[in-house]
């Protein structure tokens, strides 16, 4: 019985330059950072799509955009990415197009080094209404009717309300 003949792929670590076979953990021989080695596209796509990597019709999961989205609002590459996790940058890639799903410790490692909380990582539209909230609680002025709207009751809320269209809008009638 014959072994498994190991991938005889020569690449170019990125970090030392040293020329080299491909290694089975991918990892450079001289200063052990990782290979990068494209993988072929798969010609038939899975059957079955893994915590729903991808939605039908191909498109990335919400993890996949919010990668991408918050990677490059921070001006780095995929690459630079990889070196913060010290990762392959093909792990990135894989995420960021929805061939892979990462796990929750490696979520948090993301996060971490996008310098972003978790929460950010994963947001819904929870998350994205306490945001809003938040924003606009900066505004000295809705803090304050705020705070003293909340000692009301649903009758006199609906007059304030009322009140304040009709100054917004000098008089005239909204929809």
């Amino acid at each position: 019985m014959m072994a498994p003949v190991a991938s005889r792929e020569v690449l170019r670590c990125d970090h030392c330059s040293l020329v080299q076979f491909s290694t089975s953990s991918l990892l450079c021989r001289r200063c052990h950072k990782p290979l990068e080695v494209e993988e072929p596209e798969p010609i038939v796509p899975s059957a079955v799509e893994v915590m729903g990597t991808r939605a039908p019709g191909g498109r990335c999961s919400k993890i996949a955009v919010r990668l991408r989205e918050i990677r490059q609002a921070r001006h780095l590459s995929q690459r630079q990415l990889a070196a913060r996790l010290d990762v392959p940058r093909t792990y990135i890639s894989k995420i960021e197009n929805g061939r892979a799903m990462p796990t929750l410790s490696s979520l948090e490692r993301l996060a971490t080094a996008l310098a972003v909380p978790m929460c950010e990582m994963v947001h819904d539209l929870r998350y994205e209404r306490e945001r809003e909230i938040a924003t606009m609680m900066q505004d000295p002025f809705l803090a304050e009717v705020a705070l003293w709207a909340s000692g009301l009751d649903h009758l006199h809320r609906a007059m304030v309300l009322g009140h304040v269209r009709e100054m917004a809008t000098g008089g005239r009638r909204t929809a």
